[in-house]
């Protein structure tokens, strides 16, 4: 592993960061092979329970980095296609078949694949001076990583189309008013704040937490009757965990719970 990524354990919760501050964190492919790595170890790591996604620097992440490319110097244009599938698809496929929550703490701006990054986290927190732009369609490209999926399902169809076809920055606080991110945070106080939510979930009941983050990105695909059954099964599950007999305990007992993830 290069340093484009630095882990930090903490403990119950595990911080991966962004770490090529002088590209503002833009991915190439070593950068997207650590990172996949750190979140593989991350989802495999029974002692970590939540992972909080952050950016050193000034930027979360431009999205690809396209010196990388070299297509200033007549090489030859890359297979995108081939960038897509190796790189992009298996990264926010681990981000979001990760059985634990992620945080993005989103600082500065986050471009292109970077905000799709950020936004297929499963709580986005940024600091208010932060901006989310798809500028896909500055370079004649389209929303990659995702993003085309993502969008219309966060915010809607034209929304989503006015975002990506006009590659026009939104700032913190319109992507938290569009419904786009979870909360927004002070400048000073966004890492305190993402890493007090990282600390929170992972000591809450996360295999619940787990099933739950499930659930909601499969609604999408179901119809209701099928998604009811889902909710049925994934109850019996939860049901059937140490933390629901720890929390019903804890209930009766008018005091705290502890929860150990299973």
């Amino acid at each position: 592993m290069t340093n484009s990524i630095i882990v930090h354990d903490r403990g119950s919760w595990t911080e991966i960061q962004l770490n090529r501050p002088d590209q503002l964190n833009a991915l190439d492919a070593a950068m997207h092979a650590d990172l996949r790595a750190a979140l593989s170890t991350a989802a495999a790591d029974k002692s970590c329970r939540a992972i909080l996604l952050s950016a050193a620097g000034r930027g979360f992440c431009a999205g690809q980095d396209l010196a990388g490319f070299n297509l200033q110097s007549g090489q030859p244009v890359p297979d995108l296609e081939e960038v897509i599938r190796r790189d992009y698809n298996p990264l926010v496929r681990l981000v979001r078949e990760m059985p634990k929550p992620v945080i993005a703490a989103v600082n500065g701006v986050a471009a292109g694949a970077g905000a799709a990054l950020a936004l297929h986290c499963d709580i986005v927190i940024a600091a208010r001076s932060a901006k989310f732009v798809m500028s896909f369609a500055k370079i004649g490209l389209i929303p990659d990583a995702g993003s085309s999926w993502l969008l219309s399902r966060l915010i809607g169809e034209a929304r989503a189309k006015g975002f990506a076809l006009t590659g026009t920055p939104i700032s913190a606080e319109q992507a938290y008013q569009w419904g786009l991110i979870w909360q927004l945070a002070e400048d000073q106080a966004l890492y305190e704040t993402a890493a007090g939510m990282a600390a929170d979930f992972a000591s809450g009941p996360t295999a619940g937490l787990a099933l739950t983050k499930q659930l909601i990105q499969e609604a999408a695909h179901r119809d209701f009757d099928a998604h009811l059954e889902a909710e049925a099964k994934a109850q019996g599950q939860a049901g059937r965990s140490h933390d629901y007999a720890e929390g019903v305990a804890a209930f009766f007992e008018r005091r705290k719970p502890t929860f150990r993830g299973d």
